[in-house]
C-alpha cells in the first residue's frame, strides 16, 4: 500500500487490514490456524489467577501477558473478590460477540451509536453439589438481548445478528457440545 492511500476506519476497526488479514487466509488456510492457552492456579479459598502468556497465530507466537482472577461470592463460600467463573464465561461470550456485532456493522458501513449485550443463565446448585443426579451441574440455556444502534436499517442489524451467530467463536462453542479432552497429572 502507497503512503499516499488512507486507511478506512469503521468502528474503530481498520477495514484495510481486516481485508489484507482475510486475503492473505484464502491464500493460505495454514494462516487462519490460532491456538489460545490460558494457565489457571488456585490462590486459595475459592480464588484463582489465570494467565495468559501469548498465543499462535499462523504458526507465529504473539507475547502478550494478562493476568485474570475469579472468585465466589460470599454467599458460594467465596471471598467476593472478583467475578465467579459463570460471570466469567458470559463475559467471554459476550466480548466475543460483542467482536462481531462491530465488525459486521463495520463491513457494512454502519457506525455504531451504541451496543449492548446483556446476558444470563440459571443453574441449579443441585447439579454442582452432586445432590440429584438428575440435576445438570450447568445451564440448560442461556439468554441474552443484544441492543444495536446506528444508522442501519432493522433489515441490515438482523443480517449482522445472523451472521454473528453463525461466526461467533464461543456463541458455536455454548450452542452446542464440545469434546473436552481431559488429562490428570498428580504432583
Amino acid at each position: 500500500m502507497t503512503e499516499t492511500m488512507t486507511r478506512t476506519q469503521v468502528n474503530g476497526l481498520d477495514l484495510d487490514a481486516l481485508e489484507q488479514m482475510v486475503e492473505e487466509i484464502r491464500a493460505d488456510s495454514a494462516n487462519a490456524m490460532v491456538s489460545f492457552r490460558v494457565r489457571t492456579h488456585w490462590t486459595g479459598q475459592t480464588r484463582s489467577e489465570s494467565v495468559i502468556e501469548g498465543y499462535e497465530i499462523g504458526g507465529q507466537k504473539v507475547e502478550r501477558r494478562f493476568k485474570i482472577v475469579a472468585d465466589e461470592p460470599a454467599e458460594l463460600l467465596g471471598g467476593n473478590s472478583a467475578p465467579n467463573p459463570q460471570e466469567l464465561l458470559m463475559t467471554a461470550l459476550n466480548a466475543c460477540m460483542m467482536v462481531g456485532y462491530v465488525a459486521n456493522a463495520a463491513l457494512h458501513g454502519i457506525e455504531l451509536t451504541s451496543l449492548e449485550i446483556d446476558t444470563r443463565g440459571s443453574l441449579d446448585l443441585r447439579g454442582f453439589l452432586g445432590l440429584d443426579d438428575n440435576v445438570p451441574p450447568g445451564y440448560r440455556q442461556i439468554d441474552y438481548t443484544v441492543r444495536i444502534a446506528g444508522p442501519g436499517t432493522p433489515e441490515q442489524f438482523e443480517a449482522i445478528h445472523q451472521a454473528v451467530m453463525k461466526t461467533s467463536p464461543n456463541f458455536f462453542n455454548l450452542n452446542q457440545p464440545i469434546r473436552m479432552n481431559g488429562r490428570l497429572e498428580i504432583a
